[in-house]
């Protein structure tokens, strides 16, 4: 425990092992969907893609299952309160939260809604000449099938955009509020206001019965 102007500090748990996991896959799964597109390789695409909608959906799930700051309910805010976290952003002393803050919280809702949104429109999109389409093209028409792929690459810029943004939102909590985000999502612990709160957390084995049936869904998807 240190103090720090006057304010007592302590090392503070504050990420599960599933929450860290997931947000190093994510990193990797994306930029691989990144890059298999761009080269061509529509089949590791495609497996990434199925990956991507994987642990999309555990991310979801775990919101509402997982340890306290893993939960939606322990973080996600009104408009309200997203603008008062807002207008203060810049005080260092002005709310320091153990998980996400309001607006960390909102960039989270939409991203995973934008990464799910991305994953569908994948499965259903057909190609010009109709070859490496979504395994649940033929559902559609291809005029339908053509305005999913436009989707899909629309959708992607959005995510692209949205990542700048955490991107820049890190470097601004480093520099600005003194807050080390990257290495809190690596450890899991970060250095917090001794204020008497500790998250709960649950045991693995919640976050191993909640990833076996996605994975064999994933499998299922994979051989249609």
């Amino acid at each position: 425990m240190v103090n720090t102007g006057g304010s007592v500090r302590k090392r503070v748990r504050v990420w599960d092992l599933p929450t860290r996991i997931w947000h190093w896959s994510i990193l990797i799964l994306f930029a691989t969907c990144w890059w298999t597109a761009d080269t061509d390789h529509m089949r590791w695409h495609l497996f990434a893609g199925y990956g991507v909608l994987g642990i999309v959906s555990f991310r979801i799930l775990w919101g509402f299952c997982g340890g306290q700051t893993a939960r939606f309910s322990s973080f996600v805010r009104g408009p309200a309160g997203v603008w008062r976290y807002a207008r203060k952003l810049r005080d260092r002393d002005h709310y320091e939260s153990l998980g996400h803050n309001p607006l960390g919280a909102l960039s989270i809702i939409v991203m995973l809604s934008l990464l799910l949104l991305q994953t569908i429109l994948g499965l259903f999109a057909v190609n010009n000449d109709g070859g490496s389409s979504g395994p649940l093209s033929q559902w559609v028409s291809y005029t339908t099938g053509r305005r999913f792929a436009h989707w899909h690459a629309d959708n992607f810029n959005l995510l692209l955009f949205l990542i700048g943004l955490h991107l820049t939102a890190i470097v601004f909590y480093r520099l600005v509020r003194g807050e080390n985000l990257v290495s809190a999502m690596i450890h899991g612990y970060k250095s917090h206001r001794s204020s008497g709160e500790t998250p709960y957390f649950v045991p693995l084995w919640r976050a191993v019965l909640l990833a076996v049936p996605i994975l064999i869904g994933i499998v299922l998807l994979a051989r249609i």
